[in-house]
């Protein structure tokens, strides 16, 4: 009796009055030009700055000046964006063959596949660092981290343009019992949104609610970037650049998963090219860390991202020395001027790095 009840509650849901969230956040005249501002737009614009102000401070702890970093997000994010065009569209060509203008003309409406991004900003990356001689892995850190804030506010332009979600949620063809079972776990206004009544062949065949993959990917890559700003905080052996290895791997993981949900996927023959994508920046991933801590520099961590700490007997030496000077105040009362303690450690700070170059070479 309850459930019957329940149900004729829920049937008086006008889920055909349900109107999508208007694409265009800003729309106004200037000068007699008429411009239009998409929250798809708006949501990469914010992750882009988001990403940027975080960067900073590791940008400064890695040495890496403030105008490089400005001038490579410039550069990167306009080669990043044209990569996920091209690439989403080299896979979907039958979509664009017809009118290939619309390449350029329909980015609004969405169309960017995050892998082309990546590989785009991938090669970017070498040709920047090589040009201003930073090392790959400091600026690769800076950028993957960058990339997971970008993908957390990014995904919310999906959200408005109802695309990137999964198939329908339980409880079809009964639009009521699809409602109370999204409505059990989110807001009202992403359950509005994922009312779908737009026919997309293959994608969206049938008037219904889906599931909001695109929020399930967004929490996803809040998760990673919490662990990595645990792991640069707590573990000793985090090295600049085990953030991208680890985004590569967590990403992989994260996207293959959600390509299970997903009905937009772009495909190969049978196979959805977005998981073998992300089984190869997976192993990538896993085969870089390893080779990464196996090979490189032990003493260059987060922490200490120059490297080559005082050894053992370094810091003996160092002891020693103040013991000497304890023992000359000892028997002359005299307190060395504060210029003679400074040139001091100077001079030993000196002794520690000639003595480290000639363990690099």
């Amino acid at each position: 009796m309850k459930i019957a009840s329940f149900l004729t509650l829920l049937a008086s849901f006008p889920h055909d009055a349900l109107e999508p969230i208007e694409r265009n956040a800003i729309d106004f005249s200037l000068f007699g030009l008429h411009i239009q501002v998409t929250w798809y737009a708006l949501c990469i614009v914010m992750g882009i700055l988001v990403a940027f102000l975080f960067s900073i401070p590791s940008a400064k702890h890695l040495n890496i000046s403030i105008d490089d970093l400005s001038l490579g997000l410039c550069l990167g994010v306009i080669i990043g964006i044209i990569g996920a065009r091209l690439y989403y569209c080299l896979f979907s060509w039958d979509q664009y063959k017809d009118e290939p203008i619309t390449i350029l003309t329909e980015i609004h409406n969405g169309g960017l596949a995050i892998h082309g991004g990546i590989l785009a900003a991938f090669i970017f990356v070498l040709l920047f660092c090589k040009l201003k001689k930073i090392p790959f892995l400091d600026l690769a850190e800076i950028v993957a981290i960058g990339f997971l804030i970008g993908q957390i506010f990014g995904r919310w332009g999906n959200f408005f343009n109802q695309e990137a979600h999964g198939g329908l949620v339980p409880g079809y063809p009964n639009l009521d019992v699809q409602r109370h079972w999204l409505s059990r776990f989110l807001p009202n206004f992403i359950v509005n949104q994922m009312y779908i009544a737009e026919y997309r062949e293959g994608i969206q065949e049938y008037v219904g609610y889906y599931q909001p993959t695109f929020l399930y990917e967004s929490i996803l890559n809040f998760i990673g970037f919490i662990l990595i700003c645990l792991l640069r905080r707590y573990h000793k052996k985090y090295k600049p650049g085990d953030g991208f290895f680890f985004y590569c791997m967590w990403y992989g993981i994260v996207r293959f998963c959600m390509e299970i949900f997903r009905t937009d996927a772009l495909m190969i023959s049978k196979l959805k090219v977005a998981q073998v994508i992300s089984i190869l920046l997976f192993i990538f991933g896993l085969v870089g860390i390893v080779f990464y801590h196996r090979f490189s520099d032990k003493n260059r961590t987060w922490q200490h991202p120059e490297g080559y700490l005082p050894t053992t007997i370094e810091m003996n030496c160092m002891i020693d020395s103040f013991e000497q000077e304890y023992l000359f105040y000892e028997e002359t009362k005299e307190l060395p001027s504060s210029k003679e303690i400074f040139d001091k450690i100077q001079e030993f700070s000196k002794e520690i790095e000639n003595d480290n170059e000639s363990k690099r070479k």
